[in-house]
């Protein structure tokens, strides 16, 4: 069954982390007290311990980083999640442990173990850690392509909830789902959804479930017949194989819904913001504040030499506000560097900018596609306006036309808007859907963490800057 596969899969997962642990600490040894670099300034520490000394140190990485790796989730069931998250949580493991052990070496006041090996150790970990894990997701997927480590599924009750889980594990067939088909009492046998059949009704449940051996139930029952959610439910347990429940109504409730205990009496709140939490805005607005005083600091000079641009090469000013919708739907002017013709408002309120639009200047062109014309709002951030990372805020009359076509379209001015976004990162920028931008704009209201806004930014250097839908 899967489940003992997972088990094993795990422990082998431990066992690999440990022996690459192992080896990248000897790697960084030799390189750092045996090759070229030994003779480079910056790495020339005077003497050093021996290896057998330098050695004793994994008695403390090993079972410390290994420690880190599975309070990061590493360890967790990779099925529906997606890979560069994945290196991310190994970078950040790895800085957390490198941070402890420092933190370790000035409890016991150790100042002869090298910090540039420790450092050198850590980035070749990284390395070995991410290749490694990257081979076994792959040998995974050509596993489960040959019809081997497959969840088996089947599904109760065809409902919009049964279509979209459907659609998103044929959208991922690496993720190794097979659904055997669904039980319901309003389609006929035969029925297909995307290949899927439905192959009886749901007073079959405990025949199916004696005769198939199965590793998940996925209850997606309508919301119409959940009368019959307690009686499914007792035939699920009875059976002991995995209960998942999708309700009927997941377009309108959170993600990530929380529930609270009113004396015994589950309540289920329909939206969790964590970023209502007085503690969790002022840290993030902490972050915000110094993050755009250092990106100011940084940018001062880029930031002269593109206004001179823009002023030599077009009329008018080189920044230009915008009115735009913020938290709480307040109005603020956001700052940018002009990549278009002057126009008058009248002109400017018209539309979206569209491809090889005749208003974009040709030094606009470059700043749009390259997100420099974005720098500015550093200024918005330090001001409170916004935030480094956020939903994209829109303009006024976009607010009241989308508010109207876009269901939820409005829980995105419950946090600070910001300077890139999840779904920017994700590619759901200019001239993209809406409705996509506000699924992921959602993840990220009803998901954030200090440590989500980190990855963002990170990802964000990457692949956030280049925008190929800005025209």
């Amino acid at each position: 069954m899967i489940k003992d596969n997972q088990k094993t899969l795990n422990r082998l997962h431990i066992l690999m982390d440990a022996s690459i642990i192992v080896i990248s600490f000897f790697i960084a040894f030799q390189l750092r007290f045996y090759s070229f670099l030994t003779k480079v300034s910056i790495f020339n520490e005077g003497v050093f311990y021996p290896r057998e000394v330098y050695a004793q140190s994994l008695y403390v990485l090993v079972p410390l980083y290994l420690f880190v790796y599975n309070k990061a989730n590493l360890y967790t069931p990779k099925r529906g999640k997606r890979r560069w998250t994945e290196l991310f949580h190994i970078s950040y493991s790895n800085f957390l442990g490198l941070a402890f052990y420092l933190f370790f070496l000035y409890m016991i006041d150790e100042k002869e173990i090298s910090r540039g090996f420790l450092v050198m150790f850590t980035l070749i970990n990284v390395v070995i850690c991410t290749f490694a894990r990257m081979l076994v997701g792959q040998a995974l997927i050509v596993v489960r392509r040959r019809g081997y480590n497959l969840k088996h599924v089947i599904l109760v009750g065809y409902s919009r909830a049964s279509e979209a889980y459907i659609d998103r594990i044929f959208a991922n067939p690496h993720w190794g789902y097979y659904i055997h088909g669904i039980l319901d009492n309003n389609m006929e046998i035969g029925t297909k959804y995307k290949k899927v059949p439905v192959i009886g009704s749901l007073d079959q449940l405990e025949e199916y479930l004696v005769k198939m051996s199965l590793d998940e139930i996925a209850i997606t029952i309508s919301i119409n017949e959940y009368e019959q959610l307690e009686k499914i439910v007792s035939v699920c347990e009875k059976s002991g194989v995995h209960t998942k429940f999708i309700p009927d109504y997941y377009n309108f409730i959170s993600t990530k819904p929380y529930t609270e205990d009113l004396y015994g009496l589950p309540v289920i709140n329909i939206r969790n913001v964590p970023l209502s939490n007085t503690f969790n805005w002022v840290s993030k607005r902490i972050v915000d504040i110094i993050g755009s005083f250092i990106g100011l600091v940084i940018c001062a000079i880029p930031l002269l030499i593109v206004a001179i641009i823009i002023k030599l090469t077009s009329r008018g000013p080189a920044i230009f506000s915008q009115i735009r919708v913020g938290k709480h739907n307040k109005q603020f002017k956001m700052y940018k560097f002009r990549s278009m013709t002057m126009q008058t408002e009248e002109e400017e309120e018209k539309a979206w900018t569209t491809n090889n639009d005749p208003r974009v200047t040709k030094v606009g062109k470059f700043i749009r596609r390259t997100s420099i014309d974005e720098l500015p709002q550093l200024f918005n951030i330090l001001r409170g306006d916004m935030s480094l990372v956020g939903p994209r805020p829109e303009r006024p009359q976009f607010v009241e036309q989308f508010k109207e076509d876009i269901p939820r379209y409005m829980i995105k001015h419950q946090v600070p808007p910001g300077l890139t976004g999840w779904a920017q990162i994700n590619g759901f920028r200019g001239d993209t859907s809406i409705r996509k931008r506000i699924e992921y704009d959602l993840y990220y209201i009803e998901n954030w963490t200090l440590g989500f806004d980190i990855k963002i930014m990170f990802f964000t250097i990457f692949k956030g800057f280049i925008n190929k839908n800005a025209y």
